[in-house]
């Protein structure tokens, strides 16, 4: 005979709140290696910004608020919200940008709240909302893989960039996204949108010769590196299934929909689920523990809610993607989903 507990928490991982971050750190390792691979040396420079700004801003607070520093610094959560804002935002990025969005994201949307546990939403994409809302040009403006692209940047080269802006040279961000055939960069999302916009079909603009350079050479490679990730955090046990099932699936199964109806405007659900942040969402942000829904059936809800409001964005918002803004307004209806999806006290 067997029986349906209430909602968690009554059982233990054995993982300490440190060990789950550390490892949830090596399952981002590669989808930075394969930026790095792809984007060069910005990424590597932006992560080690983020990780400096959150762990100063991070120390700050806990010493105004009187509570000892190394306990809350070793369990690792300020690097993983600095390392979620590093592979969110543009390799070249100003510098006063990242540290903008990395301190508020520390400050603001976690300790403000009361620290670790206590916030109601994910504090990496609060700070890149904060971002894309206060600077959309700089948000959207990412390099061309280094394949295609007409500038091949060194460590020195991207530092100058993103501390003085521009290179040595003299070329600013904007003529560094330029392909070796003279056009500029876009991602696949911001391109098919605007393409669409402009009245052409998703046909014509998939047939364009760079967008297989900015798809299957670029994106398509960092969302499987994602979700690599993803099947790192499957075999440690720290994240559960029905989060990253049921946003992908919903996700999938709206663009099926749509490009069945109306093949000329929506595109197949391979080119939606592998661009922009749609792995990195599923994977590293809808299964947040603190901000997502606790109970089984209310992970489907949660998770389906952000895979349809992902797709509604990206179609009919005025954002390319929309990853971050659903995750934010499904964090909201958490309280909500959790009190209506409880399992039956047993005895009921």
């Amino acid at each position: 005979m067997s029986f349906a507990i209430a909602i968690s928490p009554h059982g233990h991982s054995q993982k300490s709140t440190s060990s789950v971050m550390r490892l949830t750190l090596l399952a981002l390792v590669p989808a930075i290696g394969a930026q790095w691979y792809l984007f060069g040396w910005g990424v590597l420079l932006q992560l080690a910004i983020t990780c400096v700004t959150a762990l100063t801003a991070e120390a700050a607070v806990l010493r105004l608020r009187g509570y000892a520093l190394l306990p809350s610094l070793r369990d690792s959560s300020a690097l993983l919200t600095a390392a979620l804002i590093a592979v969110a935002i543009p390799p070249l990025l100003p510098w006063w940008m990242t540290v903008l969005a990395t301190a508020f994201a520390i400050v603001i949307a976690k300790q403000l709240y009361g620290g670790l546990g206590q916030n109601p939403f994910n504090p990496a994409m609060v700070g890149y909302v904060m971002l894309l809302v206060s600077f959309p040009v700089p948000m959207t403006t990412w390099l061309a893989p280094q394949a295609v692209s007409a500038q091949q940047l060194t460590v020195a080269d991207t530092a100058a960039v993103i501390f003085k802006g521009k290179t040595n040279e003299g070329l600013n961000s904007y003529q560094l996204k330029t392909l070796v055939d003279g056009t500029t960069m876009a991602t696949p999302l911001d391109h098919m949108k605007t393409e669409t916009q402009r009245g052409h079909s998703v046909e014509s603009a998939i047939a364009l010769p760079h967008f297989s350079a900015i798809s299957h050479d670029g994106w398509h490679w960092i969302n499987l590196s994602f979700l690599a990730g993803g099947v790192m955090l499957f075999a440690f046990r720290l994240i559960p299934w029905q989060t990253p099932f049921a946003m992908l699936g919903t996700l999938a199964a709206c663009s099926a929909i749509a490009h069945y109806l109306s093949p000329a405007h929506f595109v197949v659900p391979e080119i939606e689920l592998l661009s922009g942040a749609t792995m990195l969402g599923a994977f590293f942000i809808v299964t947040d523990p603190v901000t997502s829904s606790t109970t089984s059936r209310g992970r489907l809800i949660f998770g389906a809610l952000v895979g349809g409001l992902v797709f509604l964005i990206r179609h009919f918002g005025g954002y390319p993607d929309g990853v971050a803004f659903s995750v934010l307004l499904c964090n909201i209806l958490v309280p909500l989903i959790d009190k209506y999806s409880q399992s039956r006290v047993y005895g009921h």
